[in-house]
C-alpha cells in the first residue's frame, strides 16, 4: 500500500464524511503538524504558567472531531476552519473553567498584537474578545468568521479566501475592518452593537 500524502486529505474527509471511522485516525497525522502549529501560535500568546499545552491543545481539539463522528468538510480548508472553531471553543472554556470570567483581575490575557491589529501589543482578556467576536458576527457574520479563520484558526488570506469562497481582496478588507472594529470595542471606544 503506498503511503499517503497531503493529497489524500480531500479524500479521507469525503470518506469520514460518509462514516469511515478509520479515515480520521488516517487523516490526524496529516493535519495534526497543523493542528500543534496553531495551538503553539495561541498558546504563546498565554500568561506564563498557564497549564495548557499545546500537545493537549491538540489533542482536545482531536478528541472533539472522534466524537463528533463524520463532519461535512470539502477539503484541508474547510477541516482547518472547523478546527479553529473547536480551538476558539477549547480557549474560552478553558479560560471559564480556571474561573477567569470576570474582567480584570487574574483574567486571561492575550495579546492583540499586529497579528489582530497592527498596532502596539495591547493585552485584552480572552473571554473579551470572545464577546467582541460574537457580537461582531451577528453585525456581520463573514467579517467574524475571518477573524475566528486568521486569528484562532491560524489560516492566510488564500486559505481564508477558499474557505468563505470569496476573493482574498475581500478577506484583506474584512479583514482590516473587524480589526479595528474590534479594536474600537476592546478599547471601549466602540459600543458592540453599532458597526
Amino acid at each position: 500500500m503506498a503511503e499517503e500524502g497531503p493529497t489524500d486529505i480531500s479524500g479521507l474527509l469525503a470518506a469520514w464524511n460518509n462514516g469511515d471511522e478509520e479515515a480520521l485516525s488516517r487523516l490526524a497525522p496529516l493535519v495534526y503538524p497543523e493542528l500543534r502549529r496553531i495551538a503553539r501560535q495561541h498558546l504563546g500568546r498565554r500568561p506564563p504558567g498557564d497549564t495548557l499545552e499545546s500537545a493537549a491543545l491538540a489533542n482536545e481539539v482531536y478528541l472533539k472531531l472522534i466524537r463528533a463522528g463524520g463532519i461535512r468538510c470539502e477539503n484541508r480548508g474547510h477541516f482547518l476552519a472547523l478546527c479553529s472553531q473547536i480551538i476558539r471553543r477549547i480557549l474560552v472554556d478553558h479560560a471559564r473553567g480556571r474561573g477567569y470570567a470576570k474582567r480584570g483581575g487574574n483574567a486571561v490575557r492575550v495579546p492583540l498584537d499586529d497579528v489582530l491589529l497592527g498596532t502596539e501589543a495591547r493585552g485584552i482578556e480572552l473571554l473579551a474578545l470572545d464577546e467582541a467576536l460574537e457580537s461582531l458576527s451577528k453585525i456581520d457574520a463573514r467579517k467574524g468568521r475571518v477573524v475566528e479563520l486568521r486569528y484562532f484558526g491560524g489560516l492566510g488570506v488564500e486559505e481564508t479566501a477558499e474557505v468563505l469562497g470569496i476573493s482574498p481582496e475581500t478577506v484583506k478588507r474584512d479583514w482590516k475592518m473587524a480589526k479595528a472594529w474590534l479594536y474600537g470595542v476592546l478599547t471601549g471606544e466602540q459600543d458592540h452593537t453599532s458597526s
